[in-house]
């Protein structure tokens, strides 16, 4: 089922489905492109979408570079709506040489996000470590599972290790600016990590998020520091996140507007004909749920939030 927000950027984002990488580097065994939000880093089972995988192969044939064995092969992946720095190799050497190294070569990555300040966010400190172990939902979302959380079996879920490193280089009044790194590369993981604290990731549509101000995730690859895994060189590439999103967090968004999903026909508590979504009874004793309890409910139970 196609998500409130694809619908929407198909109707109205004049480059939906054409959006442009830029070629940051190349040399006869990598290439670094900066990743537009919005598109596939590789294509995956009966997916006709563009990738910036496809995308820089055809750029490279055009420069008469690429050839059937010269050409991008994946050594990493970026969500399909996280912008920023991303590397493939350009040959089958290439690509097992940096797999085989990758922990060893890349010396930094870094990532920033802009995320909201729910209502349920806990007090975490300016700077630290998130290890919540993560799941994956009937729909392959990463999400940390609730102690006695089961899966659509009635069993546990199973879960992998995951840390996340931040640290909040801008605290506004309604979203903060962190800057993150990964010990672990899971799906999903920083969205996932932070959602589960209380600070989803503005414009999350996956985790519930209630702002959606530039019509897109917040998240951004910014920086890919990595020691050449041929010629040893020390390489450091570094795209700034755009501009408004620091100038959105110094100001705060005071009233924001509701992004499409969380609009009354696009909700699934909305049970009524006019459209507005009817009260949940309670229960003696019965405690009425959170935003953040139903958010993590909706996980559970359906796979993913506010769908039809």
């Amino acid at each position: 089922m196609v998500k409130a927000s694809t619908e929407y950027k198909r109707a109205h984002k004049s480059d939906y489905g054409h959006e442009k990488i830029e070629l940051l580097y190349h040399d006869q065994w990598i290439a670094v492109i900066n990743k537009p939000s919005g598109m596939l880093s590789v294509p995956y089972p009966g997916s006709k979408a563009r990738t910036a995988q496809a995308v820089l192969e055809d750029m490279l044939r055009k420069q008469g570079i690429a050839n059937a064995k010269h050409k991008p092969y994946v050594v990493h992946r970026l969500d399909r709506d996280t912008s920023g720095v991303m590397m493939f190799a350009l040959t089958e050497q290439a690509q097992e040489k940096i797999m085989n190294t990758w922990h060893h070569m890349v010396t930094e990555r870094l990532y920033h996000a802009v995320a909201e300040i729910g209502r349920d966010a806990e007090n975490l400190p300016e700077s630290g470590l998130i290890d919540d172990p993560l799941a994956q939902n009937a729909h392959n979302v990463g999400f940390v599972p609730k102690k006695g959380d089961k899966d659509h079996s009635g069993h546990d879920f199973k879960t992998v290790a995951a840390r996340t490193n931040y640290k909040m280089i801008l605290q506004g009044k309604t979203h903060i600016l962190f800057e993150l790194s990964l010990d672990t590369g899971k799906k999903n993981q920083i969205r996932a990590h932070l959602a589960a604290h209380g600070y989803p990731l503005a414009g999350d549509e996956e985790h519930r998020a209630h702002t959606d101000p530039f019509g897109r995730l917040c998240l951004h690859a910014r920086t890919l520091e990595f020691d050449h895994p041929f010629t040893g060189e020390h390489m450091k590439f570094e795209v700034p996140e755009p501009a408004e999103w620091n100038t959105y967090v110094e100001k705060g968004d005071l009233h924001p507007k509701k992004p499409v999903w969380d609009l009354p026909q696009n909700r699934k508590d909305v049970s009524n004909k006019s459209g507005h979504p009817q009260h949940e009874e309670l229960k003696l004793g019965q405690r009425r749920l959170t935003a953040k309890d139903k958010a993590h409910m909706d996980f559970i139970k359906s796979g993913k939030s506010f769908k039809k």
